[in-house]
């Protein structure tokens, strides 16, 4: 009778042990749903946000190719003009006052020789 008496002992034992187990599996499995629903919403929140991102840069990358083709087709005519203005210089053979011009950007690009008034250099354009 003691070894019957042991085994039931034994058998509920095992029972509420298994009863616990499956409740820490169930806890488990729901801890782990909630996290899976968290971070689908914060991916979903980041792809979002990489998108717009990815957006942005590309009409950043948009905007400064035509910018680039704006300095080059600018620093194109400034070499023109330039040259223009050094010939006239030449031709005239008289030295013209210096004019700044109004961009400031331009400032750092003053040539060598410049005309007195664009009338001047309209002349030469022709």
């Amino acid at each position: 009778m003691a070894v019957n008496e042991r085994t039931q002992k034994r058998k509920l034992s095992n029972r509420e042990s298994a009863k616990r187990s499956r409740m820490r599996k169930q806890q488990h499995l729901q801890e782990l749903t909630g996290d899976e629903t968290r971070l689908k919403l914060e991916n979903g929140q980041i792809l979002e946000r990489v998108e717009r991102l990815a957006q942005g840069h590309q009409w950043l990358e948009s905007e400064n190719a035509v910018l680039r083709a704006e300095v080059a087709e600018l620093a194109e005519t400034l070499r023109s003009l330039e040259s223009v203005l050094c010939y006239a210089e030449e031709f005239n053979g008289v030295a013209t006052d210096s004019v700044e011009p109004s961009d400031h950007l331009l400032r750092r690009w003053q040539p060598p020789c410049v005309m007195a008034s664009a009338a001047d250099a309209m002349l030469f354009l022709v």
